[in-house]
């Protein structure tokens, strides 16, 4: 919803997160603690937080910051079981979006994460532009090896890799999935991709054949980084993830008729 321009009313946030935790995701990445300045839409989490009913299912609540204050700000809500936090292989984009230096965005993971360990919550880390960056910044998978091993180090358990702009290419997200994840293994990895339609089974399908089986998603594909590029490329479309598992013949929990009817309210919430 983040990066959507019309804002939607609360109540209709509400019925539409409460819908999506009876289809049995494992998580619910739905709200945001940042500056309503910079993310208006993102601005009622808080009263959209006391509102989720959290005995629909196991799904667990995901709250995004910018920094320690966001987190205490989420933690503050029972609903909210994980914290997630963006930080950047790209030094550019790690100021852009948290206006930090990656050395002072790892120093806030440091104290979140012990902030998270005290609440008995969770910490999620999104690797942002792990797959290149449109900065023109060199990349290369050492770079994300260099962070993975410093966030391993401090004990950091949840790693996102993420395709923030869309650059990432099936070889580039099998190199990187084949390197990293066998080198920590106390970090559950997964892949959060942002990319045209039509782009989805070939990406999934290059992370799942090196291991990934949790991938982040949007209905419809909806969303994007606000703070990546004006141009925002879309989300993993959630209707393809599931083709894919289909096709896989990979198992899941999802009930597919309560997502049926999310997939209606979101039609009515986007206009698609």
């Amino acid at each position: 919803m983040q990066g959507w321009g019309e804002f939607i009313p609360t109540n209709q946030k509400i019925d539409y997160i409460n819908s999506l935790m009876d289809v049995g995701f494992d998580v619910l990445d739905c709200l945001s603690f940042v500056s309503p300045k910079a993310i208006p839409q993102m601005a009622d989490s808080a009263e959209v937080a006391e509102n989720i009913d959290k005995s629909r299912s196991n799904t667990k609540v995901s709250a995004i910051v910018a920094n320690y204050r966001g987190a205490e700000k989420a933690l503050k809500h029972q609903s909210v079981d994980v914290i997630g936090f963006p930080f950047s292989i790209s030094e550019t984009f790690q100021h852009r979006n948290t206006n930090k230096s990656q050395e002072e965005a790892f120093g806030e993971t440091v104290k979140m994460l012990e902030l998270v360990k005290q609440e008995g919550r969770q910490l999620n880390i999104y690797f942002s532009m792990a797959f290149g960056n449109p900065y023109g910044e060199m990349w290369k998978w050492e770079d994300v090896d260099f962070w993975a091993q410093r966030f391993s180090e401090i004990g950091v358990k949840d790693v996102l890799l993420s395709d923030t702009t869309g650059v990432a290419t099936p070889e580039s997200i099998a190199l990187l999935f084949e390197k990293i994840p066998s080198k920590y293994p106390d970090i559950n990895f997964g892949g959060h991709f942002h990319n045209r339609y039509e782009d989805s089974y070939s990406k999934l399908k290059a992370a799942y054949d090196q291991g990934c089986t949790r991938f982040d998603s949007a209905i419809k594909g909806i969303g994007g980084c606000p703070m990546a590029k004006d141009d925002l490329v879309g989300n993993m479309p959630t209707e393809q993830v599931i083709n894919f598992m289909s096709v896989e013949k990979a198992e899941h929990k999802l009930n597919l008729l309560n997502f049926e009817s999310s997939y209606n309210k979101a039609k009515d919430i986007f206009h698609f």
